[in-house]
């Protein structure tokens, strides 16, 4: 049995899984047709596995934003394993390639990275940090529907306090998860009201506090030590926290997402990427970008605008949203 034929079996074996697998066949809609057209186009003209097929295989995976250096790693491991395996035909190939990229994402780590950190017993805080524009405050809104969902109590921490209507936009967002917002006035310091909710939330037996943060890119350094700041008045309060920096990044922007995780990575340990916006772009190779290149992995994907639409991330399911076009022959 071929690897695909283990994912079509895995993600139709129950109600739960087929419904993962149908929302990331769908918000993977454009990313799919632009590289299983060229995939299959690409398969088509070649009849053998040669030299110039790895070369426009590469072609094809740059364009979908699978990042230069990870593409190259691919492909170097698609030719041994090509010769491991004697394949001759084209077709072959198809089902090394999906392997390979599943692989590729989890590297020596297991499944679990994708999940949450979520504490056992105590509060568990969640930083969020990200360029503005690109999500973050409907990413945390999201997030803490999810959580509630789940049966946990979540406070969030309005702590974007200089980027216009960002506290009211949270609020929004805690009043559609049913969730307390703890603010202060515009422009007040994030680090104080990062205080005031982590008082807050301890006061009130939460499972999970929330924190957005500011995203000014533009006043890099500026920022970079705010988040230094916010990070270690958390540490001081609840020795181990926060037990989870959250990333978000817009898929749309493809090689621009990961200079700004680099530039996030560098003021804050980021131990997980939120992507959104996966939906709206053809370039969703980017995930395997910024899981090989910057050895974060990615926690959540947003495959759609409704609340429910972001989705816990799932490589498997990945792959195989990415290849369901792509007929692999018997």
């Amino acid at each position: 049995m071929g690897f695909m034929d283990k994912l079509k079996n895995k993600f139709k074996q129950n109600e739960e899984t087929k419904e993962v697998s149908k929302k990331y066949q769908e918000g993977m809609k454009k990313t799919r047709n632009s590289f299983s057209g060229k995939l299959n186009d690409l398969i088509a003209r070649y009849r053998k596995v040669d030299e110039d097929f790895f070369e426009e295989l590469e072609e094809v995976l740059i364009t979908a934003d699978v990042g230069v250096t990870t593409v190259m790693d691919l492909v170097e491991e698609l030719r041994m394993e090509v010769k491991r395996q004697n394949i001759k035909d084209t077709n072959g190939v198809k089902d090394v390639i999906s392997e390979k990229l599943v692989e590729i994402y989890y590297g020596d780590d297991n499944e679990k990275i994708e999940k949450l950190n979520i504490q056992n017993e105590g509060l568990s805080v969640i930083l969020v940090v990200g360029v503005n524009g690109v999500g973050k405050t409907t990413s945390i809104g999201k997030l803490a529907h999810q959580l509630k969902q789940q049966g946990k109590s979540v406070v969030l921490a309005a702590g974007d306090t200089f980027r216009a209507g960002a506290i009211e936009q949270l609020e929004v967002w805690g009043e559609r998860a049913n969730v307390s917002v703890i603010k202060q006035s515009a422009g007040s310091d994030p680090a104080a009201v990062i205080f005031d909710g982590l008082k807050a939330a301890k006061s009130r037996n939460a499972d999970v506090l929330i924190c957005d943060t500011a995203g000014r890119l533009q006043n890099k350094v500026n920022l970079m030590n705010e988040l230094s700041k916010v990070k270690r008045v958390i540490e001081k309060e609840i020795p181990g926290a926060p037990h989870e920096v959250l990333l978000v990044l817009d898929a749309t922007t493809g090689q621009n997402a990961l200079s700004q995780a680099k530039t996030f990575s560098e003021a804050t340990e980021v131990s997980g990427i939120v992507l959104t916006k996966l939906d709206g772009t053809a370039k969703g190779g980017i995930v395997l970008a910024i899981r090989n290149e910057l050895k974060i992995p990615v926690k959540y994907v947003g495959l759609g605008e409704q609340i429910e639409d972001m989705q816990e991330f799932d490589a498997n399911a990945f792959v195989y949203g990415l290849f369901e076009d792509v007929a692999v022959e018997e």
